[in-house]
């Protein structure tokens, strides 16, 4: 629960990450100078690119381009209006300390407990302390000992390339601060004010922006610093403390491997930092944009390609379903930008989502390929229904996530026509990222991925709507899962990109596998056929190697692995992530750090998600509950400890949550179940899978029945179901294929494919 790194930290990526939802804070620096890069999460230039290239231009367009085979004509225009320099996240500024003289930083700390960043002072001189209120839009630092020399705000450099005008400063006595003109005569405020407060220094800071917060941001900033200077340090840290009590409580991890462990807190901590009801969720860098004279790394956009998704695939199971609700939330606000986007571009009813966008909803182009297909919405729509399907809020149901995922689902239904075999195909058709932008990226309709994205948000459809009570509408969902035909398998039972393409290179998006992970159209528990294909698909992919991986690459095929029980891959993938792919303050960065083979991107932009995927990786090895047939309603199975590796000798974790908004909490001793709890959310059956070796629990309750493998409780909401089996008397011998090691070995060559 503490990240602790040695000074000096000359980068703000290196930094320790802050936040509170909306503001964010990167602390860091070197000797006697302490730096406090400043960002808020609805900072957004929304002016479309000059001339506005995606005006008029629509779906069909394309599709007749891409049939001329006119691929440079898409490129320059919908290249062209993502590689401006707006629409972007922007930053908000940076806060400096010049500490007394004498005082020199020796090293920084996060205690994820209490969500407080410290900088160790030499010699003893105690440490500065800091904290982003959870409960108050400002932030709080106290510095020991005498007075800082100086405090300097600096505006950020990269506004400049957006064609702003200078910011204008102010001071007082106590405080100074600067506003900043930005699109569309809005205005942004960066304000600090300090005080002594016995032989310490406070300092309080925030920032406000005027569609937001008013006109007048400077008066509304400055209420805010005062107010913290007046309560106090300790008066703010309370109620700041017992917000991260609660977050904490809700669900706790225990694994023999620090390493992993540290990681899975920092991404739990990542939820509560950064997504927080009532402001914006997590983009590619979350509350963290780039303090380095430049426009945030790809905008700092919202990717819906894989990066929203993967964010928000972590949350479930750790039951932090308020962070959670956050992005769902707004996408859901954001329905009449889709309906205009359908109706604009892909002249149909019903909404479709800008696959790479702004924070109001509107497109901001990229690789056509991707950044303008429909599909993606249907991924996110999967994060609607996983949301219901764990919490069984019927009004959420009925009023959102039904909705949402109707409108999307009515767009593409409305796209998809029945090609010369009856199979319901797209226009147009690509696989994420495979061949990048160029004409060949354009696939034979469907791709395996788009066919995967379409059926899942189908399925889930028709299991909403009978839940709902509409039998009409489920049929017709069902019916539209059932004719976009089967995936597309080659002779040797491995996925295709399409019908008429094999993957036969190693590839960062794991787009062939999406039946598999996460939506389980493809799973351990289905047919002799599924098995086959699963073990032909993924063993494949370890044939093409990891070359053109990133990070979230490894972290996604650990949890992939995981929910096929192939625990012993999924930890060596997972090591393998945190080896090469993270900073020192745990971001994900995209490329290999250690430029050792572990693949041949070695750059270093941070984006989020592969934490993300890092946390639901330890979850589908602790518990997996999922249905074996999407969409078929019911229960699914609380599997306990289903992909432990064995190293894991002992582990425990209590109320993660199961589908259906079971609490859920177990001991592992010697490698197997010693005890297990399941505290019911509602009333009906639990499933819990008995996959104990052999040994007999002894029950609390009545067993209702055993189906195969799976005893059965009835049950009512409250009731506690628990277990007791007995401790194997000693670990057993490793099996074959076990990881023993901390670093996975990478190829000297980074051109070699290397299989984990």
């Amino acid at each position: 629960m503490k990240l602790t790194l040695a000074a000096p930290i000359t980068t703000w990526d290196e930094a320790i990450p802050l936040g509170n939802g909306l503001l964010g804070g990167l602390l860091w620096g070197e000797g006697g100078t302490l730096r406090l890069s400043l960002d808020r999460g609805d900072l957004w230039d929304e002016r479309p690119a000059p001339g506005d290239p995606l005006k008029g231009f629509t779906y069909a367009k394309i599709e007749r381009l891409v049939a001329a085979k006119d691929n440079e004509a898409i490129s320059k225009i919908v290249d062209g209006a993502y590689f401006t320099d707006h629409p972007t996240k922007i930053p908000a500024g940076r806060l400096e300390l010049d500490l007394a003289p004498g005082q020199a930083v020796t090293s920084f700390a996060l205690d994820l407990k209490t969500a407080t960043g410290s900088a160790q002072l030499a010699a003893g001189a105690g440490a500065v302390e800091a904290f982003f209120s959870a409960v108050e839009p400002v932030a709080l630092l106290r510095v020991p000992g005498a007075a800082p020399r100086a405090l300097r705000l600096l505006a950020p450099q990269s506004v400049k390339k957006l064609g702003y005008p200078d910011p204008v400063r102010g001071s007082s006595d106590t405080a100074q601060w600067f506003t900043q003109t930005t699109a569309e005569n809005h205005v942004t405020c960066v304000y600090a004010g300090m005080k002594r407060e016995g032989d310490t220094t406070l300092v309080a800071t925030t920032v406000t922006f005027s569609p937001a917060d008013g006109a007048d941001v400077v008066a509304v900033a400055r209420t805010r610093v005062e107010a913290a200077l007046a309560e106090g340090f300790e008066q703010r840290w309370q109620p700041h403390l017992e917000w991260w009590r609660w977050f904490w409580a809700k669900s706790s991890v225990r694994i023999p491997d620090a390493q992993v462990l540290q990681h899975y807190n920092l991404v739990q901590y990542f939820y509560g930092a950064a997504s927080r009801a009532g402001a914006p969720p997590i983009p590619l860098q979350g509350v963290w944009t780039a303090d380095a004279g430049e426009l945030p790394p790809w905008k700092g956009d919202y990717h819906h390609d894989l990066n929203t998704q993967m964010t928000y695939m972590g949350y479930q199971a750790s039951g932090r379903f308020e962070e959670g609700r956050v992005f769902l939330d707004f996408m859901n606000d954001r329905l009449p930008a889709f309906r205009k986007f359908a109706r604009e571009f892909l002249e149909q009813p019903g909404a479709a989502v800008p696959a790479v966008m702004t924070l109001a909803g509107q497109p901001l182009g990229g690789w056509a390929q991707y950044s303008l297909s429909p599909v993606h919405g249907a991924w996110i729509g999967h994060l609607f229904y996983l949301h219901w399907r764990y919490t069984r809020d019927e009004e959420f149901l009925r009023e959102e996530a039904y909705p949402w995922c109707r409108e999307i689902g009515e767009t593409l239904a409305a796209l998809l026509k029945p090609d010369a075999n009856g199979v319901l195909v797209l226009p147009l058709s690509a696989s994420p990222e495979a061949w990048d932008n160029s004409l060949r990226a354009w696939v034979q309709p469907n791709s395996n991925y788009d066919i995967a994205c379409l059926r899942m948000l189908f399925l889930g459809n028709e299991e909403m709507a009978a839940r709902l009570g509409d039998p009409t509408a489920a049929k017709h969902w069902g019916e539209l899962a059932a004719g976009l035909g089967p995936l597309h398998v080659n002779a040797r039972q491995e996925l295709k990109i399409s019908s008429t393409e094999d993957l036969t290179f190693s590839h960062r998006h794991l787009a062939t596998l999406m039946g598999i992970y996460p939506f389980n159209l493809l799973n351990i528990e289905g047919t002799d056929a599924d098995r086959a294909v699963i073990q032909a698909s993924v063993h494949d992919i370890d044939r093409l190697g990891v070359v053109s991986w990133c990070g979230y690459s490894y972290t996604w095929m650990a949890a992939l692995r995981a929910r096929i029980g192939e625990p012993e891959a999924a930890l060596r993938h997972l090591k393998a992530y945190l080896h090469a792919f993270i900073l020192r303050n745990g971001f994900h960065a995209n490329g290999d750090q250690t430029k050792t083979g572990f693949s041949s991107f070695d750059y270093r932009p941070f984006t989020l998600e592969g934490n993300f995927l890092a946390g639901a990786a330890v979850h589908e090895m602790l518990l997996q509950s999922w249905n074996a047939h999407p969409g078929a309603g019911g229960e699914g199975t609380i599997r306990i400890f289903p992909a432990m590796p064995w190293r894991w000798h002992e582990a425990a974790f209590v109320n993660l949550i199961a589908e259906g908004g079971h609490r859920v909490s177990a001991t592992r001793e010697n490698n197997a179940t010693t005890w297990l709890q399941v505290v019911a959310a509602s009333d009906g059956e639990v499933r819990i899978r008995d996959n104990f070796g052999g040994r007999t629990p002894q029950w609390n309750r009545h067993v209702l029945r055993k189906e195969g493998d799976d005893f059965i409780f009835k049950v009512r909401a409250r009731d506690i179901i628990s277990a007791t089996l007995p401790k194997p008397a000693a670990v057993p011998a490793a099996p074959a294929n076990a990881f023993l090691d901390e670093i996975p070995v990478a190829p000297k060559d980074p051109g070699v494919k290397m299989t984990l």
